[in-house]
């Protein structure tokens, strides 16, 4: 077993804090990925937990046993990192065998573990070879296999991937997929990469500036976005952020801002409130030119949006149009051909349980539920997320 909690965990250097308060509760098995943008922490928190960075604040605990200042070889974690770290001079067995021949495992031991990650990674025809005769793809499979033949309760991976290109890359992100879903071992995994994130993932950690802005399965931060932060930062094209402001008209509630007009739920007394609007480009349906008026029902296909394309570009089998909405810029993506040319009008709807709301000044969103007509409410889905893993 292989449980990991990281419990209000701090790094500062110097004014700065690279990590910020941080609580995670990581179950045997999970493949968490810490995602973010460069600088925003996640390496640093990796190096945290596996024993090579020394917090400045919070508690790292294994199985229940606090780890916060062991040395990393007391951990039972095994790190890949970013640059493989090979020994160049010795072959692909030798590599691999190193963490046991370190350990002064009997020579026979040795060489049955290495066969026996050798071929769980395909890579029982390179023993022989040296790592300048190895591949980036090839070269990082070894480098697991080295943390693999220590079997360790858990794997941290640190951006094992950013050296590869993208063919290789997609074809390694299904190897390590495959390789969880054999050992069942527990993954922390840094990356920048969302696609890598959203493929591979069983929970997905957002951080921000040191700060953790959700944890959940990669549907659930892709479907609600704790925080504009997320909106923005998941999907390609990223979710279309507005401003715009909500207030109770004619018996319902509707969003207002340059372009657009919505009208979600019935209630007659919503106080006036600044909104960020947010709909995915997916999720933006073309309404035929002729459409003007909103529909009757919040449920339907209903909110729309006006303007003029400005520009359409061809992805192969989908297209991305820009068009300018207002002062605000909406990108809408579909599959080919869209049927939209720079200078037309356009107009799009959305069902109404595909638009998020988030508060303006703070940024986190707003839930509410189309069909019952619940006020929206800010939620703060990190400390749900943490109550939710705490308990479980």
């Amino acid at each position: 077993m292989s449980r990991i909690q990281v419990e209000g965990l701090t790094k500062r250097f110097g004014e700065v804090a690279a990590v910020d308060r941080v609580s995670l509760d990581i179950s045997h098995g999970d493949f968490l990925v810490l995602l973010g943008p460069s600088g925003c922490g996640k390496s640093t928190l990796l190096r945290m937990i596996a024993g090579l960075i020394e917090p400045s604040g919070g508690r790292v605990l294994l199985d229940g046993r606090d780890v916060t200042f062991a040395p990393p070889r007391e951990r039972d974690m095994a790190m890949v990192f970013q640059s493989y770290a090979l020994y160049p001079h010795l072959t692909v067995e030798r590599n691999i065998g190193f963490p046991l021949r370190s350990r002064r495992r009997p020579r026979a031991e040795i060489r049955q573990k290495v066969r026996e990650v050798a071929a769980l990674l395909d890579l029982a025809e390179l023993l022989d070879r040296r790592p300048r005769e190895l591949s980036g793809g090839q070269r990082q499979r070894v480098a697991v296999g080295r943390a693999l033949v220590r079997d360790p309760g858990a794997f941290l991976m640190d951006e094992p991937l950013s050296n590869l290109d993208a063919k290789l890359r997609t074809a390694t992100r299904g190897q390590l997929r495959a390789l969880h879903h054999t050992l069942g071992s527990t993954i922390v995994y840094v990356t920048h990469d969302q696609v890598e994130a959203m493929t591979m993932a069983t929970r997905v950690a957002l951080l921000n500036a040191g700060r953790l802005e959700q944890v959940g399965t990669p549907t659930d931060v892709y479907d609600e976005p704790a925080s504009v932060f997320v909106a923005g930062f998941l999907g390609s094209p990223a979710m279309n952020l507005l401003p715009a402001r909500i207030e109770s008209r004619a018996g319902r509630v509707q969003v207002l801002a340059p372009g657009v007009e919505l009208s979600l739920w019935t209630a007659d007394d919503q106080p006036a409130r600044e909104v960020t609007l947010g709909v995915r480009p997916e999720h933006l349906v073309l309404l035929p030119p002729t459409s003007a008026s909103l529909a009757s029902s919040p449920t339907s296909t209903s909110p729309v949006f006006r303007g003029v394309v400005e520009t359409v570009e061809n992805l192969g089998g989908e297209e991305v149009a820009q068009c300018a909405v207002g002062d605000a810029r909406l990108l809408a993506r579909g599959p080919r051909p869209l049927g939209l040319r720079p200078g037309e009008p356009v107009a799009f709807g959305v069902p109404a349980d595909r638009v998020h709301l988030f508060d303006r000044a703070s940024g986190r969103r707003l839930v509410w539920q189309p069909a019952s007509g619940d006020i929206p409410r800010e939620r703060d889905h990190v400390h749900d997320s943490a109550a939710a893993v705490a308990g479980s």
